[in-house]
């Protein structure tokens, strides 16, 4: 069973924003390529981060207003929340190690 939890525009605040610990938000699409390729690892994080991050995913062409008010330009966008306020923003596809040290050094 996913960690990962889909959230919305309707949602995103109560999930995201006033979330107890780091959330890692991906904003992403079904048709995106480099989305699917960070799938795997980002479930591998959530399983092994459980407890100590939040992983979400937000889909851009469902919520097009949250995916405006954190500037998403192209996707894969990851971006790092802890109390409500951006931490570190990543676009595009990372290598597991490298997406790893950008949580542990946030969180």
């Amino acid at each position: 069973m996913s960690k990962i939890l889909e959230v919305n525009d309707t949602n995103f605040k109560e999930q995201v924003l006033e979330a107890d610990k780091p959330v890692l938000v991906e904003f992403w699409a079904p048709w995106c390529g480099p989305c699917k390729m960070v799938a795997p690892v980002l479930e591998e994080l959530a399983e092994e981060m459980d407890g100590k991050i939040k992983i979400c995913k937000v889909n851009v062409d469902e919520n097009t207003d949250t995916a405006s008010d954190y500037g998403v330009m192209s996707i894969p966008t990851m971006v790092l929340i802890k109390d409500g306020e951006v931490q570190e923003q990543v676009v595009g596809y990372l290598p597991r190690e490298e997406l790893q040290n950008k949580i542990e050094e946030n969180i």
